[in-house]
């Protein structure tokens, strides 16, 4: 391997070296902690809001480096809804989750409409939510409790957002959970090879077998990994399992479909995307309707963990899902980022915040950390771009 092409695969690979050194620090710091099977499921748990919602955040990324400044506050209007229709009305779980996600439909449609058709400035738009849907949903759970939170949310509830899948005692192996981390991997190894030998029968650039073999390689002792120290944890998380279906849509969307392509164009340059024939509002409607929608996920699987909905509910959901957008490499100029850059940066976000949580780190200095992470990756997605210039 020559030395410009060494630099071009650690350049390519850099938050992702980055997220190992960081693991690798927290697990001398925390002794070895930060590896219990317990903090794997912690972390998917913690965390599966930031990858939700960082998929909808990517979406608005690429329109140009637009952002949703409302959907943290918009969780917590939400999470008062959910409260409202199955603690105090008693409702159904399969019915208010559909009127949950009527509420994230009817909003999205409302705000895509006011960005994409009325030239609202996005960030003014989601301004006006991030200002509002707090202040409504903490006036909702006052008015319906005199402790200002609603609790607990039906076990069907809890256990469609925050359950496991074929439960076993922790300590106790569990083989569905591993056979799955096996499938899983197989699939990975197939999909590269496939892609490799699609990639090749067109004549296009290609990945050499060594390399598809250390990528494929890599991807699977990964999972595996995962998937074993859930194992010994009681089994895969349904948190997991909604993380992951979003992700691969997403992947799928943002890679293998025209309209996934369009987002990129328009990002790149709209004025040329919409003399090329792409509909550009319906693109800008597209990124905030997906957005509402996704929040309304998030809020399921936050509430259902908290078992409650409080006011605090969503507090700073937006800048987490933007900073795992920008340290995933999504440009903050738009037209540019992708789906797994996303999930290593939300993972790297969620290790640090579980390695300082370990070491019992103060609140104040764990924003500190997080600060300087999110400026040290805009930093280098800056740099990156003047040297390839």
């Amino acid at each position: 391997m020559t030395r410009d092409s060494f630099l071009t695969v650690l350049k390519k690979n850099a938050m992702l070296i980055v997220l190992v050194l960081v693991y690798l620090f927290f697990w001398v710091l925390t002794q070895g902690s930060i590896f219990n099977p317990s903090s794997f499921t912690e972390l998917i748990n913690q965390n599966a809001y930031v990858y939700i919602l960082g998929a909808g955040m990517l979406m608005c990324m690429l329109t140009g480096g637009n952002i949703d400044l409302s959907c943290g506050a918009f969780v917590c209007l939400l999470g008062a809804f959910g409260g409202v229709f199955m603690i105090v009305n008693g409702w159904g779980t399969g019915i208010s989750i559909a009127l949950l996600l009527l509420v994230g439909v009817v909003y999205g449609v409302i705000l895509g409409f006011l960005i994409a058709y009325v030239h609202i400035p996005p960030w003014i738009a989601t301004l006006a939510g991030y200002l509002a849907f707090r202040g409504l949903g903490t006036s909702i759970l006052s008015a319906n409790s005199k402790t200002g939170s609603l609790a607990p949310f039906p076990v069907d509830f809890q256990n469609i957002f925050y359950g496991r899948i074929f439960p076993t005692e922790k300590g106790v192996f569990n083989w569905p959970c591993f056979l799955f981390g096996v499938a899983a991997a197989a699939a990975i190894t197939l999909i590269i090879f496939m892609n490799r030998s699609k990639r090749l029968s067109k004549g296009y650039e290609a990945d050499t077998i060594v390399k598809a073999a250390v990528k494929s390689g890599l991807g699977s002792a990964a999972v595996i990994l995962v998937m074993t120290r859930l194992a010994m944890d009681g089994g895969i998380p349904t948190t997991l399992l909604w993380v992951a279906g979003i992700v691969l849509i997403y992947s799928f969307i943002t890679s293998k479909t025209t309209i996934g392509r369009h987002f990129y164009v328009v990002g790149g340059n709209m004025e040329a995307a919409r003399l090329s024939g792409v509909n550009t509002r319906r693109i800008m409607f597209l990124a905030y309707l997906n957005m509402a929608v996704l929040a309304s996920i998030a809020t399921m699987t936050v509430v259902a963990r908290s078992q409650s909905a409080y006011a605090d509910v969503g507090k700073n959901f937006e800048m987490d899902a933007i900073s795992a957008c920008v340290v995933g490499g999504v440009s903050a100029s738009g037209g540019a980022g992708t789906v797994l850059g996303m999930v290593i940066g939300a993972t790297l976000i969620g290790v640090i915040n579980l390695g300082m949580s370990l070491i019992s780190l103060d609140a104040n200095y764990q924003r500190v950390v997080k600060g300087f992470v999110l400026l040290a990756a805009v930093v280098f997605d800056i740099l990156s771009k003047q040297r390839s210039k």
